[in-house]
């Protein structure tokens, strides 16, 4: 099959929100990538006011469901690097993206603003691939 949507699926990471005017980190949802081989985390951005902020992004990896066993994912395990997937105050209305190729079934990533003192306008998406079972459709609304 050709098309794209039959051999994706889409998971919310971060919702889209008010925005923030400090250093809180956003966090996404825990992610269980169970019968997906391959996993991207797309972060969509809004407006950024601040002319000095700074966004580090940072993945963890493990095998508990509440990631109690949490360990940060080696570069080797990634698609891209967590320095370009990071941002700055000049990144308006982008968007980012890192993959994760580990072996772990679940993964959470965290962005963490620095010098963040004017609103930020952000969420984001995983991204599923390469799957052992078909992924359903829309859930009803």
């Amino acid at each position: 099959m050709r098309d794209l949507i039959s051999n994706i699926d889409l998971k919310r990471a971060i919702s889209p929100a008010a925005a923030v005017a400090d250093n809180t980190p956003f966090v996404t949802q825990i992610l269980d990538r169970i019968g997906s081989e391959s996993v991207a985390l797309a972060i969509i951005l809004g407006a950024i006011a601040d002319a000095d902020a700074t966004f580090a992004v940072t993945m963890v990896h493990g095998d508990a469901a509440n990631l109690s066993d949490a360990a940060a994912v080696p570069a080797d395990q990634m698609n891209g690097s967590l320095a370009l997937a990071g941002f700055d105050f000049n990144a308006d209305n982008l968007i980012r993206k890192i993959g994760y190729v580990g072996g772990k079934r679940y993964v959470q990533a965290t962005i963490t603003p620095a010098n963040n003192t004017g609103n930020v306008f952000l969420s984001a998406v995983w991204i599923l691939g390469k799957q052992n079972l078909r992924p359903t459709g829309n859930p009803p609304a």
